[in-house]
C-alpha cells in the first residue's frame, strides 16, 4: 500500500489535470514584418481559438496563399476525444489515490505516461500533415520543396514568419501532474519501477524534442544572417539550426563558417547544413560534405568555396572544377584566418557562378 503522504500527492497529481480544462494546452505564435505584434492560436482541450478574436481567421487567410488547410476545430477528432480521456484519467487517479494500492498506482502512472507520449506524437503528426500536405493546385504562392510544419517546441523560420510553439498553462500543469505522479512512484517504489520510469522519461523527451530540419531557400526572399545580403544563388546556400529549432540562413559557406565561429559557447546547435552545388535544394550535414576551395567556381563572398556530396568523388570534382579539397574543420580554420570573410567587401555584388 502507498503511504498516506504519497496517496495525497497522487490525488494532487490527478487534480492538477483540472487546469487543462481551464487554460490552453499549447500556444503557437507567428511574427513577421507585416505582423509585428504577432498572430497566435491557442490549442485547448476541446477547441482551437485565436489569441485575439480575429487571429485564427487571419492565420487561415494567410495559409490559403501557400496551400495549407484551414484550421477548423470541429473537424479535428482529437478535440472531441481529449476532454473525455483527461476526465477519465483525473477520476481514476483520484480513485487510485483513495485506494492506495501500489500496483494500481503504478498502472495508472504508466497509462498516464504512455498516453502523454501518444498525445505529443499525435500532435507532431498533425503538425506534419498541416505543414506538408498542401493544396498546390489552388495555392496562389508555390515554392517547390518548401514545407511549413511549425515547431513542436521552440522557434522556427517559415519564409518571413518566425513560428514559436510552447506549452500553455494547461499543458504545463499536465506535465507537472505527470512529473508528480512519477516522482511519487520513484520515491515509493523499488529499483525495477525506477528503471521503468527512467526509460519512459527518456522516450518522452525523445518524442518531445524537435531539433528542426533544413528548409528550402528562396532566392530574393531569404537573406544571409551573417552579411545581411539577399540570397541570390541557392547553390551556395547554407543553414545552421539551433536546438530550439531556430533556422539561420546564409548565402555562402564563408558566411556560415563565420557565423558558426562567432556563436557563444553556450549556444546549442542541432545541425549545420550546406547545399550540394550540383543539386540545388539538396542539403548535406557540413561535416559529411566535400569542400573545394580556390577552384574555378566563383562563390558569392569571393573565397571560391563550394560544397558537394561525398558521393561525387573527390578526384572527379577536382578534375571538373579545380581547387583544393577541404574538410568542414579546415573550412572554418580557413575562414577564421581570412579577415575578408568576416567583413564582406564593399563591392560585393553576388555575381552568378561561372560554372
Amino acid at each position: 500500500m502507498l503511504r498516506t503522504p504519497h496517496r495525497l500527492l497522487l490525488a494532487l497529481s490527478a487534480l492538477l489535470l483540472l487546469a487543462a480544462f481551464v487554460f490552453p494546452l499549447w500556444r503557437i505564435s507567428l511574427v513577421a514584418p507585416q505582423y509585428p505584434e504577432g498572430l497566435g492560436m491557442l490549442i485547448r482541450v476541446n477547441t482551437v481559438t485565436g489569441v485575439e478574436p480575429h487571429h485564427l481567421e487571419n492565420i487561415n487567410g494567410l495559409n490559403h496563399y501557400i496551400g495549407m488547410k484551414r484550421i477548423v476545430p470541429d473537424a479535428i477528432p482529437e478535440l472531441r476525444i481529449m476532454p473525455w480521456a483527461l476526465g477519465a484519467l483525473l477520476l481514476t487517479g483520484l480513485g487510485v489515490a483513495a485506494l492506495g494500492n501500489r500496483r494500481l498506482a503504478r498502472a495508472w502512472t504508466v497509462l498516464f505516461l504512455v498516453g502523454s507520449i501518444a498525445g505529443v506524437a499525435d500532435f507532431w503528426r498533425w503538425q506534419y500533415d498541416y505543414g506538408h500536405n498542401l493544396d498546390w493546385e489552388n495555392a496562389p504562392i508555390k515554392i517547390p520543396g518548401m514545407s511549413y510544419q511549425p515547431p513542436l517546441i521552440g522557434s522556427k523560420q517559415l519564409l518571413n514568419f518566425t513560428a514559436t510553439s510552447w506549452p500553455g498553462l494547461g499543458g504545463l500543469a499536465a506535465f507537472a501532474s505527470l512529473g508528480l505522479a512519477i516522482g511519487v512512484l520513484v520515491h515509493d517504489g523499488r529499483t525495477r519501477t525506477r528503471r521503468a520510469v527512467a526509460l519512459g522519461l527518456t522516450l518522452a523527451v525523445a518524442t518531445a524534442c524537435d531539433g528542426g530540419t533544413p528548409r528550402a531557400l528562396v532566392e530574393g526572399q531569404d537573406s544571409c544572417d551573417y552579411c545581411r545580403m539577399s540570397i541570390s544563388d541557392v547553390r551556395f546556400g547554407a543553414q545552421l539550426i539551433t536546438s530550439t529549432g531556430k533556422v539561420h540562413t546564409f548565402d555562402s559557406i564563408e558566411c556560415l563558417a563565420g557565423f558558426a565561429s562567432s556563436l557563444p559557447a553556450t549556444t546549442s546547435v542541432s545541425g549545420i547544413y550546406v547545399t550540394d552545388f550540383r543539386e540545388a535544394g539538396s542539403f548535406i550535414p557540413a561535416d559529411e560534405a566535400i569542400f573545394l576551395a580556390d577552384g574555378r567556381i566563383e562563390s558569392p563572398m569571393g573565397r571560391r568555396l563550394v560544397a558537394f556530396s561525398a558521393a561525387s568523388g573527390s578526384d572527379a570534382l577536382i578534375a571538373t572544377y579545380g581547387g583544393v579539397l577541404k574538410t568542414w574543420d579546415e573550412v572554418k580554420q580557413l575562414v577564421a584566418s581570412d579577415s575578408s570573410a568576416h567583413s564582406p567587401p564593399l563591392d560585393h555584388t553576388h555575381e552568378p557562378a561561372s560554372q
